[in-house]
């Protein structure tokens, strides 16, 4: 599923260009890439589903639900060259908050970023 991150990023970008926030896109497209490589490597079915929404003016919901329960976890460790894994920690530094919802057949990870409403 590599083409999914592709198809995740067009779906971010139409949003927030349509919504005006187009000084977030940078950030939310690699948001959005690091959950859905998550949910694509630990995923049970060969799909997920992509959740680009406005929960409450002034923020922006980026979200991958899968079928998997398993929560993410943030590895800060510096396992040696190791790259993958830490994903999460790029996650934490780009949205205002994150986290993941657990629904009894799988989970929602989602990143929240705060912007400026237009008065």
């Amino acid at each position: 599923m590599p083409e999914s991150a592709g198809v995740a990023r067009s779906l971010v970008r139409t949003a927030l260009a349509a919504w005006h926030q187009e000084d977030l896109i940078d950030d939310a497209l690699s948001v959005i890439t690091e959950l859905v490589s998550n949910a694509v490597d630990h995923a049970r079915l060969p799909s997920i589903r992509v959740i680009v929404a406005r929960p409450a003016d002034g923020w922006i919901r980026l979200g991958v639900v899968d079928r998997s329960r398993a929560v993410p976890e943030m590895r800060t460790d510096s396992n040696g060259d190791q790259i993958r894994g830490r994903g999460l920690v790029l996650v934490e530094a780009l949205s205002d908050r994150w986290g993941t919802d657990l629904h009894p057949w799988g989970k929602t990870v989602w990143a929240e970023m705060q912007y400026e409403p237009a008065e």
